[in-house]
């Protein structure tokens, strides 16, 4: 029994030094894990710089949401008008970041040519594409009627 002047658990006695030995290591994150949340967000925007550096399509749809976000200044958007043009922009240029990931894991898993790899590339660039022309279609329903009252 510990005589009472040297209980752990009067309020005056000495914290207990730990022995460095029971002392557990810090966990690394688990492979592919970031680990801290900020972590997490320098690998997202290092994603983000990543495709807009190599992608040329990103690029494009870059520059098109620009000129689109300029105009919707322009012709004074509405706030949900704002709300549709942000939204469509936000999906095409995911897809667009999503076909980065399909190409990268299909050339890694597929070096050399395989039909399969081709159907996956392709599929993935189809709904690109047919996100874009949703987006144009959705951009006529937006700017039309605005540029329409421009006209004497």
């Amino acid at each position: 029994m510990t005589p009472p002047s040297l209980s752990p658990h009067r309020p005056d006695a000495p914290a207990p030094v730990p022995d460095p030995a029971s002392v557990p290591a810090p966990v690394p994150p688990e492979p592919g894990r970031a680990g801290t949340l900020a972590r997490s967000f320098r690998y997202a925007f290092a994603g983000l710089f990543y495709v807009a550096r190599s992608q040329r399509n990103f690029r494009i749809h870059m520059a098109a949401a620009l000129l689109a976000a300029l105009l919707a200044l322009a012709l004074g958007f509405a706030p949900v008008e704002w709300a549709v043009l942000a939204t469509i922009i936000t999906l095409v240029m995911t897809l667009e970041m999503v076909n980065t990931v399909v190409e990268a894991a299909v050339d890694l898993a597929s070096p050399a040519y395989h039909p399969l790899a081709k159907i996956a590339k392709d599929v993935a660039a189809g709904a690109v594409l047919l996100t874009a022309i949703g987006a144009v279609v959705v951009g006529l329903f937006l700017f039309v009627p605005h540029l329409l009252r421009l006209v004497p």
